[in-house]
């Protein structure tokens, strides 16, 4: 089977989906309208379909020819509440229940790319050696839906473990057009929630000596927690800390009771994440402590480190080389900061994540990044990232097959 040629043969369909969904965007993780329009596609396809009952998630089982691994493949499928500015003729219209969001992340062109991996699969379903579970994920973008989709029975839908997993996530900008990139073990960090509130006593800004001013204790917090990171941790091993909120007061010459800020904190291995979160913490309420005020402190880990399986990675590498050419795959010296909660499939199967560039610009490094309203995708992109899911798919059944004969 040639699964390029095929897919090549899926494009203008796969464009037009892509539009389709654009056009709609929806966030979180109940997405009715693009729901639907993913059990549309797949409704001829002969899969095992089944719906989440929290979220609006789509599971669906291919049987295949033989009974060899079954290979799970992903699609995160929500928008963000950004107001796209690209200009683009198929954006959310403005004043109806999708214009105030985006597919600024680039999951539409996941969920056009997994349908047609599913349609070039399920077109060769008696040649292959195994079984398919294909994973449209809602609440990517900070909400956990792959956790909620695990706890649902997502890696036991189609009656047996998962053996492999395999995902991709195009980017507008950090790579050429076309080309894939991905790298061994961690490639995308961990994230955390740290919020603190320092508890003061308010009062005349004129006499800050009769109350107790939590802003400098807080400010001091925020600088502190920076020193932390530079001085109590290995750089390679880093640790990112970062206030993006800060809220007190109401008013210039009134001391507020309290003052609150809310950080986000990555990391890159388990241990700097369970470091960070005792040390982040004791740091903060001693400061308070020294200053006579109390802080209330929570560090929360959201989602754990993105980790690729070597083997599989190897695997991914060498199957992109073959198909597209060595000079389509790089490999990333350096994970990403950014977080993914594909990493809780990961955690528990071996499997990997690959990039993809969709840039719509040569000068791809300067172009608006993922998230941002001016982010733009090239839809040229989708026929091959349907044919890598597709192929992974197939190669990864027949080298399961080979391996539980010789045993």
């Amino acid at each position: 089977m040639d699964l390029v040629a095929e897919a090549a043969q899926l494009a203008v369909e796969l464009t037009a989906l892509r539009r389709r969904l654009h056009a709609v965007p929806e966030i979180g993780l109940d997405l009715p309208v693009t729901q639907q329009m993913i059990l549309n596609e797949l409704r001829d396809l002969n899969l095992d379909i089944s719906t989440g009952t929290s979220l609006t998630s789509v599971t669906a089982v291919l049987r295949g020819g033989s009974t060899g691994p079954l290979v799970l493949l992903r699609a995160d499928m929500d928008a963000l509440p950004v107001v796209e500015n690209t200009g683009e003729g198929f954006t959310a219209q403005p004043g109806t229940a999708h214009g105030s969001s985006m597919h600024a992340c680039g999951h539409d062109l996941h969920v056009a790319g997994l349908v047609g991996a599913a349609r070039l699969l399920a077109a060769h379903r008696a040649e292959l050696a195994g079984d398919v579970l294909f994973m449209f994920q809602p609440g990517e973008e900070g909400f956990d839906g792959a956790g909620r989709m695990i706890d649902e029975g997502l890696l036991t839908a189609a009656g047996r473990p998962v053996d492999a997993a395999y995902g991709l996530h195009v980017f507008s900008s950090w790579f050429p057009n076309g080309v894939f990139a991905a790298r061994p073990g961690t490639l995308m960090a961990a994230s955390a929630r740290l919020q603190v509130r320092v508890v003061g006593a308010g009062g005349h800004g004129s006499a800050p000596h009769r109350g107790r001013d939590p802003i400098p204790v807080a400010c001091e917090m925020v600088v502190a927690l920076q020193t932390l990171v530079t001085r109590q941790f290995d750089i390679f091993d880093p640790v990112v800390i970062t206030v993006g909120s800060f809220h007190a007061g109401t008013k210039r010459n009134v001391i507020p009771d309290d003052a609150a800020f809310d950080a986000t904190v990555r990391t890159f291995s388990t241990d700097a994440f369970h470091r960070v979160s005792a040390r982040a913490v004791r740091l903060c309420e001693g400061i308070a402590a020294a200053h006579g005020l109390t802080a209330e402190v929570t560090l929360e880990e959201e989602f754990p480190v993105t980790v690729n399986d070597e083997n599989e990675y190897a695997f991914v590498a060498e199957t992109i080389t073959e198909v597209f050419g060595s000079d389509r795959f790089h490999e990333m010296p350096d994970p990403m900061s950014g977080s993914e909660d594909f990493s809780r499939v990961l955690q528990r199967v071996p499997g990997a994540y690959v990039f993809l560039g969709a840039s719509t610009v040569a000068d791809f490094q300067n172009a608006p990044t993922n998230h941002s309203p001016l982010a733009s995708f090239d839809d040229s992109v989708l026929p091959d990232a349907a044919a890598l899911l597709a192929e992974l798919a197939v190669r990864r059944m027949v080298r399961g097959a080979g391996d539980n004969a010789e045993a």
